[in-house]
């Protein structure tokens, strides 16, 4: 194998800086991997570092889980593609029905992305309409609809956030700032007729960690239904997490569909739609709205992800919850000595702390956060063999196999490069 300078100058005269998603270049020094066990992820310049990235979120049973791996070899053995219905695919599509909605349909694609991508046009497909609305803070993946921000008023038609994107497709994504339920009533005033569907970050992930306001998700539920719309869960981040059946479950608020990812695939590529039969044969081959892939349904996915949610029902999430909160406990211990101003949410596994703000409760906060003071603690826990991730912006995250062994490391570790990182 090559050493680490050598892959490093490869990586960046043959990819794109280096990377092939652009979090992944914040990391200093850039972060390769060799290989991951339970909570440890292993590096190519030789380091040891207790993983709270986990992927971005798919590997809540921590690296290399036996029972995963076992799952895949045997399907390498019979084959990994076959253009062709699989058995593994039904059972795993069963296992989601059961949590998610029982007695619906699913269509499985291959990333989050094509996941939402699926969600809005079927959405649109089903209602006969054109709009839709997302929110502010609120990640759907890199697809054109979502790829928008909004515009100078609080309640606006969206525009552009990346070259590319054509502002005639901009303009049908309406933008409302996330936990503003009076700037989302003021869009179905004036467009409800027009306005296929709502879609959300149930608990905004990709924005550091923002909880829904008390109200908001149930407000979203009762004006789609009012104007006809339907509401889409982005429960990429949050299925099978925060539980078996997700933040609909956990909030109590039901979705007319849910797009899926990350957990479901066992940390293997993967997306998936759920929704009630009504609406989901609207999809292609039943229906007109169409969806295809010759990925879809990959069996090597599929059997990871069915082995995953397996041990999910087995064991339970708490474990999970249980080391974010030990978790959060040691940020706490390590910041509050130091008398400095911050912020820190948490929902079950998933959280991050927010430097120089008092409180987070929606994009704006965060924005003021301190990401220089953010990124020295996530280089100085590096430094000494803790991962988080490189940027406020995104999650922390924990698995069930973050042992007291990793968490013992990681408060030793906050409590010295918190004094070095974070200054009053």
């Amino acid at each position: 194998m090559a050493g680490y300078g050598e892959i490093v100058e490869r990586a960046r005269r043959a990819l794109v800086g280096g990377v092939d998603s652009p979090v992944r270049a914040l990391t200093e020094p850039l972060l390769v991997a060799s290989r991951g066990r339970g909570p440890y992820l292993y590096t190519a310049d030789g380091r040891r570092l207790v993983d709270y990235v986990l992927g971005y979120g798919p590997l809540i049973l921590g690296h290399a889980h036996p029972e995963v791996a076992e799952a895949v070899r045997e399907q390498l053995e019979r084959g990994w593609l076959y253009g062709a219905t699989t058995e593994v695919e039904v059972e795993l599509a069963e296992e989601i029905l059961r949590h998610v909605m029982p007695g619906g349909r699913v269509r499985f694609v291959n990333s989050g992305t094509e996941a939402t991508m699926t969600a809005i046009r079927l959405a649109r497909g089903y209602t006969g309409r054109d709009l839709i609305v997302k929110f502010e803070g609120c990640y759907h993946g890199a697809h054109d609809a979502v790829l928008v921000a909004a515009g100078s008023a609080a309640a606006s038609l969206g525009i552009p956030r990346s070259p590319g994107v054509p502002e005639a497709v901009a303009r049908l994504t309406l933008v409302a700032p996330y936990n503003d339920l009076a700037t989302v009533e003021e869009l179905f005033e004036r467009h409800g007729g027009e306005i296929a569907a709502v879609i959300v970050e149930p608990v905004a992930g990709n924005n550091g960690v923002i909880p829904p306001a008390p109200g908001f998700l149930e407000g979203l539920r009762r004006l789609t239904r009012r104007y006809g719309a339907l509401l889409i869960f982005d429960e990429v981040i949050t299925g099978f997490r925060l539980s078996l059946g997700g933040a609909q479950d956990y909030y109590g608020v039901k979705a007319d569909l849910v797009t899926l990812g990350k957990i479901i695939g066992g940390g293997f590529p993967i997306g998936a739609v759920v929704g009630p039969a009504e609406v989901m044969e609207h999809l292609t081959p039943t229906g007109r709205v169409f969806n295809a892939g010759t990925f879809n349904g990959h069996p090597v996915a599929m059997a990871a992800g069915l082995a995953t949610l397996r041990v999910l029902e087995r064991e339970g999430l708490g474990r999970a919850s249980e080391a974010a909160g030990i978790l959060e406990e040691a940020i706490r211990e390590a910041l509050d000595p130091l008398g400095v101003e911050y912020a820190l949410n948490r929902v079950e596994s998933m959280q991050q702390f927010f430097p120089g703000v008092a409180e987070v409760r929606g994009p704006q906060d965060a924005a003021r956060a301190d990401a220089k003071a953010y990124h020295r603690l996530h280089k100085a826990l590096a430094s000494r063999g803790v991962l988080v991730p490189p940027s406020v912006h995104e999650t922390i995250f924990t698995s069930i196999v973050h042992d007291e062994e990793a968490l013992d490391h990681t408060r030793r570790a906050l409590r010295e490069a918190a004094r070095e990182a974070i200054k009053p």
